[in-house]
């Protein structure tokens, strides 16, 4: 038995793999940019609400929306989560308003308290419990005021500014 029909299937195979890698970006998720969490339409707002809120200039969405923990839960996590963006993409099962499930919350919280320990502390004199999530006080520090976008679902229209 021939192997070339084998061989114009393995080389078909990489081809088109390749043409998806180039065609999608397909790298640019393995790393960090803003920009690339923002290429779906959905998460403009959040995107927008980031650019002009106060964390822009110090941390990208991966240092709030992935844990720290090692290079391995990292990529992990990454993975699931991309997984299941793109699941959602693919099937037209996209949220309205994009929320963040409990184990992302939790993943949130602890980077808050990862990078804003030492100030809350000090500001509060003392060690904190952390038994609340840092957005029940600080809903417009991360992401700047709700509904900064012109997308017809905006945050404010469920968590009106007060």
């Amino acid at each position: 038995m021939s192997k070339f029909p084998s061989f114009i299937a393995i080389a078909a195979a990489i081809l088109a793999l390749g043409y998806f890698v180039v065609a999608t970006d397909a790298a640019a998720y393995g790393g960090s940019a803003p920009e690339t969490c923002a290429n779906c339409h959905v998460m403009d707002s959040q995107y927008e609400n980031w650019y002009h809120g106060g964390h822009e200039k110090f941390a990208e969405c991966t240092d709030c929306h992935l844990p720290h923990d090692n290079f391995a839960v990292y990529y992990a996590e990454k993975g699931r989560q991309g997984a299941k963006d793109t699941f959602a993409f693919v099937t037209g099962n996209i949220p309205v308003a994009i929320r963040a499930n409990d184990k992302t919350k939790g993943i949130i919280q602890e980077n808050c308290i990862r990078c804003h320990e030492s100030t809350a502390e000090t500001v509060l004199m003392g060690a904190q419990p952390f038994d609340r999530y840092c957005w029940d006080c600080h809903r417009n520090v991360a992401h700047g005021t709700r509904g900064a976008s012109n997308i017809p679902y905006q945050d404010s229209t469920l968590y009106p500014i007060k």
